[in-house]
């Protein structure tokens, strides 16, 4: 008897904790198929009726050129970040030389950097490369700043895999470029998830260097292009609600697919045998 109530406290801080994060999405969804007039009214009230309007007026206008951009510069973002992590992950978690450590904490050393101390720095470059005002700009900052957490995962996961595979191939005759493609990087299925969905997530919100290295509206990305809903004297609150609906379609299905893998690959190296 004593057991059962023993998970009534962890129930209801979970409970709490739900209201807390789940009525955000409620005030969204709920305002997004409302109009001005209805919103100003009652902004907690269901709507009269599924007006989808605030949808169809996103749909016409140049959202879905901002949700392309969007679109490019993640998905390119994630895949470079999860072959070049990966790559510089191979040696600092499976050979053994004596710069391991320390370059292994050079990493993490750039975990620490604020990234507004970088703008400048940024900017000068992409202005001096050419790529100012242009989506592949951005691939630069992003794969930086995404590299240091993602290898800190690879190697955490990486170090788990048992080295009777390893010495196995090595018999076979197959050299690191073999081990890491053909054995090691099939396993990486749980560390590829989580830094997948971590960059994901992180590239498609990201709004400060977007801000800095891009101007024309034909090269914004989502972040950017949802201030156009804010006027010089209002703002309009439903379209805003349905724009960020329709943003956050991508990230939850990202997540929701790969959330279990995306587990084991943060828990990797946490326990040791």
């Amino acid at each position: 008897m004593i057991q059962k109530w023993r998970g009534i406290p962890t129930y209801i801080i979970a409970i709490i904790f739900l209201l807390f994060t789940g009525l955000p999405f409620f005030f969204m969804i709920n305002t997004a198929f409302k109009d001005q007039f209805e919103f100003l009214q009652s902004p907690w009230k269901l709507p009269a009726s599924l007006n989808i309007e605030n949808f169809t007026n996103i749909l016409n206008g140049t959202f879905f050129t901002y949700f392309m951009n969007s679109i490019i510069v993640s998905v390119s973002t994630v895949i470079l970040v999860v072959i070049f992590a990966s790559l510089a992950s191979y040696p600092l978690a499976r050979i053994k030389f004596k710069l391991s450590k320390p370059v292994f904490m050079l990493f993490l050393v750039g975990m620490m950097i604020p990234v507004h101390s970088t703008l400048i720095p940024i900017y000068v470059l992409t202005q001096k490369l050419g790529l100012y005002n242009s989506l592949w700009g951005l691939l630069g900052p992003y794969i930086a700043f995404a590299l240091p957490v993602s290898i800190v995962i690879f190697v955490q996961f990486m170090k788990e895999i048992p080295n009777e595979l390893i010495e196995a191939a090595r018999i076979d005759g197959c050299g690191h470029f073999s081990i890491f493609w053909v054995i090691l990087f099939p396993l990486l299925t749980p560390a590829i998830s989580t830094v997948f969905i971590y960059n994901f997530i992180h590239t498609w919100n990201e709004f400060i260097f977007a801000l800095i290295l891009l101007q024309s509206e034909k090269s914004m990305t989502l972040p950017l292009g949802l201030r156009e809903f804010y006027g010089e004297f209002s703002v309009n609150i439903p379209g805003m609600m349905a724009a960020l609906t329709l943003a956050s379609l991508p990230l939850l299905i990202v997540y929701f697919i790969g959330q279990e893998k995306v587990v084991k690959g943060l828990s990797a190296g946490s326990v040791k045998g």
